[in-house]
């Protein structure tokens, strides 16, 4: 089965498993957190950005598929309307990355058929939340974005993505602040990878949080290739070589960090790998490196797969003796597997 296929089965098997009404209500579909579950079971536990991926996924279902106005589109559209429901009839949230991750999706969205009908609802989603982008966005601790409304952290969760949305947006001179503050402030110079990020404290102190995750890597590369000057595109050879020495496997697969959150994080940096591998202003070997990365993440992800009567079910992690899912099944590990065998398929392209 080539790179095509298998993610045309992972989108099939995730979306039956996983996809339902929200409530119940006609014309709604969002990702159900676990299954199996009862209808109204989890209409107290809410991943507003596991939706956000999930849309992005869909998207890159549409590409793959070459249809921009397919089904996968229309069913990314309802999840969009099926998000603002569940969340209180708003957008807005109190964290800035999942709006920052919700407005990427949306913007990708759009470009699938920007002249058609649905456009309107989704520029008046992209005004609203970048107001809130905006304001998350600040001069304290020398810039970056708040993550969340409490605002006291600034991290690479919240300003990657954010980063990233302006250079798509045009906004060249907000996204290239919150990089550079990133690579000031987070870039750990050892391990040539960005930091969680910085709180701080009630004194007016800070402290760093030191942690690594793969997650945090994929947007920062993805704005260095959206503002794509020389020393960008540099910055992100050195940050795909980085990944490639200090998060992988011995067999070349990407490490993974689930679950909950967690098991959704490699999946966001294989998508960015992925257009990069894409980018021919980068060097041979950088696009090779970052290609082989999601390829045999993608590989690991397919070789440990389960099979169930709603379709395949994918492995938490891609290391060898990987957790496989046993009787309910959470979205996250789900929709990480499917959107790491899109990016491989996106390298693949059909004839």
């Amino acid at each position: 089965m080539d790179a095509q296929q298998r993610a045309a089965e992972a989108a099939r098997s995730v979306i039956a498993r996983h996809g339902r009404r929200l409530a119940g209500l006609p014309g709604t579909h969002l990702g159900r957190i676990k299954a199996p579950s009862r209808a109204f079971s989890e209409l107290g536990a809410w991943h507003y950005w596991w939706q956000a991926h999930y849309v992005d996924a869909l998207v890159d279902a549409a590409l793959r598929e070459r249809e921009p106005d397919g089904p996968e589109a229309a069913l990314a559209r309802r999840v969009i309307r099926s998000i603002r429901l569940h969340n209180l009839f708003r957008y807005v949230n109190s964290f800035t990355d999942d709006m920052a991750w919700l407005a990427l999706a949306a913007q990708r969205l759009q470009a699938l058929d920007p002249g058609a009908r649905h456009s309107r609802g989704l520029d008046s989603l992209q005004r609203t939340l970048n107001r809130q982008l905006v304001l998350a966005s600040t001069e304290e601790l020398g810039g970056g974005s708040f993550w969340s409304k409490a605002r006291d952290f600034k991290n690479t969760p919240a300003t990657a993505p954010v980063s990233l949305y302006f250079a798509r947006s045009g906004d060249t001179a907000r996204a290239r602040a919150l990089v550079d503050w990133l690579r000031e402030r987070l870039l750990d110079q050892d391990t040539g990878l960005f930091l969680d990020g910085i709180h701080l404290q009630p004194d007016g102190s800070t402290t760093v949080a030191r942690e690594v995750y793969s997650y945090n890597q994929g947007p920062v590369l993805g704005s260095y290739l959206a503002l794509g000057t020389p020393d960008d595109l540099r910055h992100a050879e050195d940050l795909i070589q980085a990944v490639a020495e200090r998060l992988t496997h011995p067999d070349g697969a990407l490490q993974t960090h689930g679950p909950g959150d967690g098991a959704l994080f490699t999946g966001i940096l294989a998508r960015y790998l992925a257009l990069a591998a894409r980018d021919d202003r980068l060097t041979t070997t950088a696009r090779g490196t970052a290609s082989a990365l999601v390829t045999r993440t993608a590989d690991a992800f397919w070789a440990g797969r389960g099979e169930s009567s709603q379709g395949w079910v994918f492995p938490r992690e891609t290391a060898d003796g990987a957790s496989r899912p046993d009787g309910t099944v959470e979205f996250a590990a789900q929709l990480q597997a499917w959107m790491t065998l899109e990016a491989a398929a996106s390298l693949t392209p059909a004839a």
